[in-house]
């Protein structure tokens, strides 16, 4: 790996210098083990430790096929779908791979006893395969994390509607979490030249996925002028959802949990900000009983801070705790946006304050291949920026993953792979020097 760290921090090695390193047989990866899936059983949810489950393992370096390229992962980051593989919930990702597997006779390498996790990266092409014609070794690059066949019509117009859509690092093997990472050519997208390693494998999946939901026509169509309900608008999604608002003309109601995390949306330039534990808003009365009571109260202060207005979009992620509050806060004929529904799956709302007053309930999921590049130009050309807060080493994964699923963190959580330390990768001073004060708005101390 030595030498493979060597070359990409010269910054002199040519294509052909790339082509011609030699690859390690194995490489280190953050995996959970099959052996392992019952470890938490018994546990609440709340109290499984992603500490416990996430390992650093060396694994062989996976055969690489046609369309695939095999990338050096510089920084990769942590998600929501890291915390849940660790926690083996809702289900043990190894379903995943078993399915996947049974597709064709290359997918098999992915059907392992470990899974290498994470949808992050940035870093460099080392190979390609057969196939590949737009991406060459010493290419520097980000991925998104959708993986599909295109083999079936239903996915050409929008590639997330494929039947063999997956998740790269959740529902594939030899994710970002690593040294090194199997992943689709069509993944690559260019690296942002005025952002380093580590910031620029933090928007990736979250970026994306807000894009989709706020911002695409495949979600809610935010335009100029709307008002947003953001929920948990400094974390990893709401924060980037907190930008696309901004950005686009909207204007966001950032819902946090803190006075600091308020005071990070504010600084992002948000106005309307309800901490929802200094107001203490609890929507249900029981785990069985909602209190609509507690809808009305939220309604009401969200009227407040609009000039009196509804909110046209809800931007939700938590899911079942939320979930009948965002329905019935929405405006006549607005749109409640879902995804991943990290309080709980099972969503109970009030079907009168839908029904009757025509609103409409959009899923969305992580983001095409059209959106996703949307979304990353627009980190490219310094109109969004990395909402990163804090980095750590790769054996301290399972740590980053605790704080994600402890909401101790802001914004995305980062992990050095192959990287030596912060800062390296920075291609475009000028350009980060423009931007340098949004850059480091998550981060203390800020990095330069």
């Amino acid at each position: 790996m030595k030498e493979i760290v060597d070359a990409i921090v010269s910054t002199e090695a040519t294509p052909d210098d790339y082509a011609a390193l030699p690859l390690p047989d194995s490489y280190r990866g953050i995996a959970v083990r099959k052996t392992d899936i019952g470890m938490f059983d018994g546990l609440d949810s709340g109290v499984k430790d992603p500490r416990k489950s996430l390992q650093l393992m060396d694994v062989p370096v996976p055969e690489l096929g046609p369309g695939e390229a095999l990338v050096a992962v510089m920084a990769s980051s942590v998600n929501y779908n890291t915390v849940w593989t660790s926690i083996f919930e809702p289900m043990p990702t190894f379903g995943f791979l078993e399915r996947y597997g049974k597709l064709s006779d290359l997918a098999r390498r992915h059907d392992l006893p470990y899974h290498v996790i994470g949808s992050d990266l940035a870093g460099v092409v080392l190979r390609t395969g057969p196939g590949v014609n737009a991406w060459n070794p010493g290419d520097e690059v980000v991925a998104h994390c959708l993986s599909v066949e295109l083999e079936s019509s239903d996915g050409h117009n929008d590639t997330m509607l494929d039947p063999e859509q997956r998740i790269w690092g959740f529902e594939t093997n030899f994710g970002g979490l690593a040294e090194l990472a199997l992943v689709k050519s069509n993944q690559l997208m260019p690296k942002p030249r005025h952002l380093s390693w580590e910031e620029a494998a933090a928007p990736g999946l979250v970026n994306s996925t807000a894009y989709r939901q706020l911002v695409s026509r495949n979600g809610a169509g935010m335009k100029q002028g709307d008002n947003v309900l953001i929920w948990g608008a400094s974390g990893g999604l709401g924060s980037y959802a907190t930008q696309f608002a901004l950005a686009g003309g909207a204007n966001p109601v950032c819902v946090v949990s803190s006075p600091q995390k308020a005071e990070i949306c504010r600084r992002m330039g948000a106005g309307a900000i309800i901490d929802r534990s200094a107001e203490d808003y609890k929507f249900w009365k029981d785990e069985h009983t909602q209190d609509p009571r507690e809808w009305k109260r939220f309604g009401k202060r969200i009227r407040e801070l609009t000039g009196g207005e509804d909110v046209d979009i809800v931007f939700e992620h938590p899911g079942r705790e939320t979930f009948g509050a965002s329905v019935y806060v929405t405006r006549k004929g607005g749109t409640i946006v879902t995804c991943a529904s990290t309080s709980g799956y099972h969503h109970e709302y009030d079907n009168r304050y839908l029904w009757m007053s025509l609103k409409r309930i959009v899923g969305s999921h992580f983001a095409n291949y059209r959106e996703a590049w949307e979304a990353n130009r627009l980190v490219a050309k310094g109109k969004i920026h990395p909402t990163l807060s804090k980095v750590y080493s790769l054996e301290e994964t399972g740590q980053a993953a605790y704080d994600v699923h402890r909401n101790l963190h802001q914004g995305k959580v980062g992990v050095l792979a192959l990287a030596p330390r912060e800062g390296l990768g920075v291609r475009d001073r000028e350009m980060r020097e423009k931007h340098i004060d949004a850059i480091n708005l998550f981060r203390t101390p800020p990095r330069t």
